[in-house]
């Protein structure tokens, strides 16, 4: 399940949605974020499924890369989608009493927002993903500090929150292989983490904590030593060998996603 982490990678490509300026993917991204958490009606989920179904395809990037990602997500969608169903009142389509006044109710009301619910954590994975598949580390990182830049003028240092994130999103695979490593390694020894229920699993991976934090303290301290070593000292007076500018791509998906922001808020307020 840790191979199965796609957060962070970057699939090189030529796709429209690789050639769009970082800065304008990552609002548009905050935007498809936003979208998603106010629109309630039916339809709106039919045309927010359409529109996400055409940015993968724009983008290029395999649909099977894409779903393998959604692996280690499928704990927190089934408990999201479950507490949905039973948890949610209104007409009663099937009922179980287990004792005293406790019984598990399914309402009409708790599968439509279950699937509602589902979809929409499906498609900010999804959604978000795309960001980090279709954004080299370096553009990334580019493209936060610009938009952090006004901030400058109220002691925000924008290169520095940007490379932190940078960072951060890049090594989740990097510690994800590393963990999966040190388990393999403590299963040769006669480990067990598949065996037992939830609590003895959760017991089972305490002795992977060390391992993973002294390496991942190890990767830290060479990352610091080898950015020393290259005399890196953060933005001020730092030049960059490729400009960000934006271009006729960008303007067409900032008008194509406001155009479809549009027919979204328009269908929620009439319909």
């Amino acid at each position: 399940m840790l191979k199965d982490i796609t957060l962070g990678q970057y699939v090189p490509g030529e796709s429209f949605i690789h050639k769009l300026d970082a800065r304008v993917k990552i609002v548009l991204t905050f935007v498809y974020i936003i979208i998603l958490f106010i629109i309630d009606q039916t339809i709106n989920y039919a045309l927010f499924t359409i529109f996400t179904a055409m940015l993968v395809f724009l983008s290029r990037v395999p649909i099977g890369f894409i779903l393998k990602g959604l692996k280690p997500m499928l704990f927190i969608l089934s408990f999201t989608a479950v507490i949905n169903l039973f948890m949610t009142q209104g007409e009663t389509i099937w009922s179980y009493h287990i004792v005293g006044s406790w019984s598990l109710e399914i309402t009409k009301e708790g599968i439509v927002i279950a699937v509602l619910m589902l979809l929409r954590l499906l498609y900010l994975v999804i959604g978000t993903s795309l960001l980090t598949l279709t954004t080299s580390p370096l553009m990334l990182t580019d493209g936060i500090e610009k938009l952090l830049e006004p901030f400058k003028k109220i002691g925000v240092p924008s290169h520095e929150i940007a490379m932190m994130m940078t960072i951060a999103i890049r090594f989740i695979p990097t510690l994800a292989e590393e963990t999966d490593k040190i388990m393999k390694a403590q299963m040769a020894r006669g480990a067990d983490f598949e065996s037992g229920n939830i609590v003895r699993r959760a017991k089972a991976m305490i002795p992977l904590l060390v391992p993973l934090f002294v390496s991942a303290f190890r990767r830290a301290d060479d990352l610091a030593v080898a950015m020393e070593s290259r005399c890196y000292r953060g933005g001020d007076n730092r030049t960059r060998m490729k400009q960000m500018k934006a271009t006729y791509r960008d303007a067409v998906a900032g008008a194509v996603v406001t155009l479809f922001c549009l027919v979204l808020i328009v269908n929620e307020i009439i319909l």
